[in-house]
């Protein structure tokens, strides 16, 4: 007899986490996977006037509130011009339980879990505590998932793939064709896709287009969040898309672990959708301006950096030793390995933090970088 979980014994503490305990206090955080903007003051105001009105003191539907997921709804009808009815929508505590749903729902023990390496460590984690068998598949040289690749990998044990775009760690955005590929894949295999798409709105170059659009089965479910978009990380407010049937599979995984999202977070996440979206626009202005200078910064350092077209990442090529070098001058960096073994030789920078602690963290990489050449 065990003592804990097999299930549980296979997973470790995030390597991100890892590198913020070994920082110093007044390192500079290039770690750091959240906006440094405000949640807008409309969001803000949606959860105050929910509270003083009493309207936050019981559950809501498990699926969450119906004014909250119409507004989902209409979102998804206005940018992209998907109809998605609201029953088919749930609203989670943050896209990480709605990765979660999606994972308990449909994998079996054994079945394998397709997603990107380097890609955002819950996949991993999330698909062994699902009893499921990771399966990850390395990128393109430009950090782009390659459909080939994912229906290569395709076996009669997976279930489903994964495909993340704008990309955290690397901020890249996977192009159209790319995204029919994924959804022919899904259809003609029968696989689940499951979509993250919680950076959708931080496109800088192109733009955000889901397989969703184009999938001619049920064969796909997107995830999404106010996180990243509204900036609003700490609300734990997201969302999980699906046809009914996969829809009602989940609520069976969300009713008896969550109940419901937090009701005041519902209320500020209606708002936030369904107010003025200049805060929106601003944010990724800033991002595509810190971007420009961090891409500039670290191909003058003499390293080799793809330019992101999305999200606020940038994941330049390394020398050994650079990651260690860099954290002993205080600016925090995550190595790439912690994305996965294709990581390596790679890390993780976030430009969410301001242009004056980047413009000194650059110096200081660009220091490092000589030291280790």
């Amino acid at each position: 007899m065990t003592e804990f979980a097999n299930r549980v014994e296979q997973v470790s503490i995030s390597g991100i986490r890892e590198v913020f305990e070994a920082a110093g206090e007044d390192a500079i955080n290039l770690g750091l996977g959240q906006p440094d903007f405000p949640t807008p003051e409309h969001a803000r105001a949606g959860a105050i006037e929910a509270i003083e009105s009493k309207k936050t003191d019981a559950y809501t539907s498990n699926k969450g509130t119906r004014s909250l997921r119409e507004a989902i709804s209409e979102t998804y009808d206005r940018e992209y011009g998907i109809g998605v009815d609201p029953t088919d929508i749930i609203a989670t505590s943050g896209g990480s339980e709605a990765l979660h749903l999606v994972l308990e729902a449909h994998v079996d023990p054994g079945q394998e879990v397709i997603f990107p390496d380097p890609g955002f460590v819950s996949y991993d984690a999330l698909t062994k505590i699902a009893d499921g068998t990771p399966k990850p598949v390395p990128l393109r040289e430009d950090l782009t998932l390659d459909p080939a690749t994912v229906e290569e990998a395709i076996t009669d044990d997976t279930a489903v793939f994964v495909v993340n775009s704008p990309s955290n760690p690397t901020g890249a955005v996977q192009s159209e064709e790319d995204m029919r590929e994924f959804a022919r894949i899904a259809d003609e295999h029968d696989v689940l896709c499951l979509s993250d798409e919680v950076y959708e709105r931080i496109v800088f170059e192109g733009e955000h287009r889901s397989p969703l659009e184009f999938a001619q089965t049920d064969n796909v479910v997107v995830v999404s969040a106010c996180s990243k978009t509204y900036s609003m990380t700490g609300w734990r407010l997201g969302w999980v898309v699906g046809s009914n049937r996969r829809i009602e599979r989940m609520l069976r995984v969300h009713q008896y672990g969550q109940a419901c999202a937090s009701a005041p977070a519902q209320y500020a996440a209606e708002a936030a959708l369904t107010g003025p979206q200049d805060p929106v626009y601003e944010m990724v202005d800033a991002f595509e301006k810190r971007r420009d200078l961090v891409v500039d910064g670290l191909e003058d350092a003499g390293l080799e950096v793809p330019t992101p077209s999305g999200a606020f990442y940038v994941m330049p090529k390394v020398p050994d030793g650079w990651c260690d070098e860099v954290l002993e001058r205080d600016v925090v960096v995550v190595p790439g390995d912690a994305f996965g073994a294709h990581g390596d030789g790679y890390a993780r920078l976030s430009y969410a933090t301001s242009t004056e602690e980047l413009k000194e963290a650059l110096e200081i990489i660009d220091a490092a970088t000589q030291a280790v050449r």
